[in-house]
């Protein structure tokens, strides 16, 4: 053993657990290697590079070297401080292998390497802040997400008797959600839907957005009557709203089959879709204002009944939707878009008007959009002859509510 000593001699086995060590040291070394490669931007690199390589062809030797600096600086906007660290270290060290190569005094390669030493330090600190402000972004758009479900929550591809799909996009691409709101829900009285517009943006728009919408999930499986749901709507926003404050929206109902219901105040006419293809806007015939400001003008909405058969679609959207102007300043053409896309799936029309939209403007709405589409499928004859199977409401019609729709 003395012997093994004196002549440096290591006899200590070789063995499986040697060569564990050594393989664990090897995948240390690869690991830092390729945490390092992966650090490192692409970007900062080539402008380091290119720098390098006009000193090379140039020989400018001090010209050119403070442009090194740009390197770190770039990395801070694309990079963590890893990145920014491992372009100031490659910066530093070509700059200094530079300045030798070209001569220059020490005062002033000491100048250049202590402004780089600076800058990346600085972009460093600038790269970390920018990392906290994405996680905290993040975070706000997890937030938000959960708030839209919350609030706007999805619209299932079939809705009692209806295929049914919905598209929204609000303004604010950060926030997810704004002051255009809609629901469409089953109830014992029939599926009823609402799409609804708040003036104003921002939080007060969302929280008045969560206000119509909760009291209309209500009223709509209590009230038989969707006039009476509207009052609902009415009387909570009168308590809560300003004077200045309103909400247009239309709410429609299927109380059973082949009768539709629609409430317009103050909202853009929905536009229905027949199954021989026509497209006509649906007018109210007894116009009423927005909700929220029915003490100020006295009037009442009126119910509008719609025949709706097999077949037929109808598409309610906002205003962020007609109102979308592109470069020339001209309105989006919603019912020639229609015209162009519609289709038996109600996902596939409502994407494609989306998409169109968005070509429209530019890629970046400036008011919050909406488009909610539901169409009556043709009944299979299975389906056409067992009674009732499509009804969702009463089988014979109500006295005074078409008292009150021919009133």
């Amino acid at each position: 053993m003395s012997q093994a000593r004196d002549h440096g001699v290591d006899h200590r086995p070789a063995g499986p657990f040697g060569n564990r060590a050594a393989g664990s040291r090897a995948s240390a070394r690869r690991r830092a290697i390729t945490q390092l490669a992966a650090g490192t931007p692409l970007l900062p690199v080539l402008v380091v590079a290119l720098v390098v390589s006009v000193d090379l062809v140039g020989g400018a030797g001090m010209i050119w070297l403070p442009l090194l600096a740009a390197g770190p600086a770039l990395a801070a906007t694309t990079n963590g401080p890893r990145g920014v660290v491992c372009i100031g270290f490659l910066a530093a060290a070509l700059g200094v292998t530079l300045g030798l190569r070209d001569g220059v005094p020490f005062r002033e390669l000491s100048a250049v390497l202590s402004a780089l030493a600076a800058v990346t330090l600085a972009s460093g600190l600038a790269s970390t802040l920018r990392g906290r402000r994405e996680r905290v972004l993040a975070a706000v758009r997890s937030v938000a997400e959960t708030a839209q479900h919350a609030l706007l929550r999805p619209v299932p591809s079939t809705v009692g008797p209806f295929q049914a799909a919905v598209r929204y996009s609000a303004a604010a691409a950060e926030a997810r959600i704004g002051g255009d709101l809609y629901a469409l829900i089953p109830t014992p009285h029939g599926v009823r839907l609402i799409v609804g517009d708040v003036r104003g943006k921002g939080l007060p728009a969302v929280g008045t957005a969560a206000l119509v919408l909760g009291v209309f999930r209500e009223a709509a499986h209590d009230e038989a009557d969707l006039l009476a749901v509207v009052d609902r709507i009415e009387r909570s926003l009168a308590r809560n709203l300003g004077h200045d404050d309103f909400v247009t929206a239309v709410v429609a109902g299927y109380p059973r089959a082949g009768h539709l219901e629609v409430v317009n105040c103050g909202h853009a006419p929905p536009l229905l879709v027949r199954a021989s293809g026509s497209i006509t806007a649906v007018e109210p015939t007894h116009p009423a204002p927005p909700l929220g400001l029915r003490a100020l003008t006295g009037h009442t909405p009126g119910l509008q009944a719609l025949p709706f058969d097999d077949g037929d679609q109808l598409l309610l959207y906002t205003d962020g939707v007609t109102e979308a102007r592109d470069g020339g300043r001209a309105f989006y053409p919603l019912t020639e878009g229609l015209k162009r896309h519609v289709s038996h799936e109600p996902a596939h029309t409502v994407g494609a008007l989306h998409d169109e939209l968005l070509a429209h403007v530019g890629g970046r709405l400036h008011d919050d959009a909406a488009l909610l589409l539901i169409r009556k499928p043709t009944a299979r004859p299975a389906e056409a002859e067992a009674p009732g199977a499509s009804d969702l409401g009463p089988a014979a019609p109500d006295p005074v509510r078409e008292a009150r729709c021919c009133s």
